[in-house]
């Protein structure tokens, strides 16, 4: 913003605009939802804007200047009336036709008017040293501006309807889970896990996180509870298959295997509550700036991010913060997973379905996928465990998988009824690997998909 900006969108151009508004009712339908009083300097246009915007709200057409006159009649200020009545006399005489251009530089107007908004209110902001706040002030003030798209016309546009389009996933380490996902998670798509305290939410995302860089994606992990370093380690497992405990005693091995990883990992720290959806954005934004392209979101977990909303209703602040993360999914096309605890009783179940999860109803209802890793204490000891898919945007939901779980390792592996009930039997079970990394169990069809995929990414 310039100088120049200023004075070319100054008192003048916004006359200009009344002046529009007033004459050509086409052009307030096109800008009625993106315009604002706030957008005007003098005290004078807010009034008359508002009054305009309330009048077509109420009738859906513009005023009359005998409308506006019995309104501003009204006004006690007797500065602010003497005001009102000479801007409006100014706007109803200008006879240049002006309105062509008006209407073109409508949307650079709104982005200059909500950047010097932004920049006013960054102030505060700037003494708190709040930067990730200021980022999304800027962010949202560029992005204003006039949307000339209705939306898709039903009649005009039939063969958009029937056009062959791919969609773009990335798979799940279950290939029981991709063939219900037509594929893996979709780009602008959410996913949640639910679970209950150490039923292994994190280690899933872990899993869900390493699957995609083995599968040769770039993938940023946010931890809010847990250390970089610690959380590096959990991978350092899952793609060696070496339990986390024993780890350190195996740094050859790690290094071995980083080396021959296809994908990227990025694994960012921020204390519980201090990051927003706007600090989560900047970084995917950073990492892009520094040459890494981010294909996949991982988020442990979404319940600790601080809501952009200040209210005295957690579940106000949780519902923005869903909705926020759904809209960053959806805004940068990527696939964002993550997790949601439940309650105690709900982490009692055998089975943690939908209605049992305290809070949960309105989550799925945002997310598009939504699953749950039920481990009770004894299932813990036996090393089993059952997901549920409570949610499925893409397929049949509702259905129940036994599996057997090691946590140590992060692997989780769907098993049969047979297998379930055996290993349920057999007591305390030892943490076991053959030390081999972890295989990739995809069909012929599967790897067909992710090869389209990488195409599609890459072109």
């Amino acid at each position: 913003m310039t100088l120049s900006d200023l004075n070319k969108y100054g008192p003048t151009f916004q006359i200009k605009v009344i002046h529009s508004l007033l004459e050509r009712k086409e052009f307030l339908i096109n800008i009625h939802d993106i315009l604002e009083s706030s957008f005007f300097d003098n005290q004078a246009h807010k009034w008359i804007i508002d009054n305009i915007l309330k009048y077509y709200d109420n009738y859906h057409t513009t005023p009359t200047p005998e409308v506006l006159k019995s309104e501003y009649e009204k006004v006690t200020n007797d500065v602010l009336k003497v005001s009102i009545r000479e801007q409006l006399r100014e706007a109803y005489k200008i006879t240049s036709s002006d309105s062509e251009y008006i209407e073109s530089e409508f949307s650079a107007f709104c982005k200059n008017q909500q950047l010097k908004k932004a920049l006013l209110n960054s102030v505060d902001l700037l003494k708190a040293e709040d930067y990730d706040s200021i980022r999304g002030l800027i962010d949202s003030a560029l992005k204003a501006g006039m949307d000339k798209n209705i939306g898709h016309e039903y009649l005009k546009d039939f063969e958009t309807r029937y056009r062959e389009e791919h969609r773009i996933t990335i798979p799940t380490p279950w290939s029981e889970f991709n063939e219900l996902l037509q594929g893996g998670l979709g780009n602008g798509d959410f996913g949640l896990i639910f679970g209950g305290p150490g039923a292994g939410k994190s280690w899933s995302l872990v899993a869900l996180a390493g699957q995609a860089v083995k599968l040769g994606f770039n993938v940023v992990y946010y931890t809010l509870e847990l250390g970089e370093d610690y959380v590096g380690r959990r991978f350092d497992a899952y793609f060696t298959q070496i339990p986390a405990n024993e780890i350190t005693m195996h740094k050859d091995k790690v290094e071995a295997t980083m080396t021959k990883l296809p994908g990227n990992l990025v694994i960012k720290g921020f204390p519980p509550g201090k990051a927003t959806i706007s600090t989560i954005e900047s970084h995917i934004q950073k990492c892009g700036d520094l040459g890494t392209k981010i294909d996949l979101v991982v988020i442990d977990y979404v319940d600790l991010l601080r809501s952009k909303k200040s209210s005295k209703e957690r579940k106000e602040e949780i519902d923005d913060i869903y909705t926020s993360t759904k809209g960053l999914a959806r805004e940068l096309d990527i696939p964002i997973w993550s997790a949601s605890q439940v309650n105690r009783q709900g982490a009692l179940d055998e089975v943690i379905e939908g209605h049992k999860a305290a809070g949960s109803y309105d989550k799925m209802m945002i997310t598009d996928f939504a699953a749950s890793i039920s481990r009770r204490a004894k299932d813990k000891q036996t090393g089993v465990g059952k997901l549920h898919i409570m949610k499925n945007r893409y397929g049949m939901d509702g259905l129940t998988f036994n599996a057997s779980i090691n946590i140590a390792i992060g692997q989780y592996t769907i098993i049969s009824d047979e297998e379930y009930n055996n290993l349920a039997d057999l007591g305390p079970q030892e943490s076991t690997t053959d030390s081999s990394p972890i295989k990739d169990n995809f069909s012929m069809a599967e790897r067909n998909q992710l090869a389209m995929n990488k195409h599609l990414l890459n072109s």
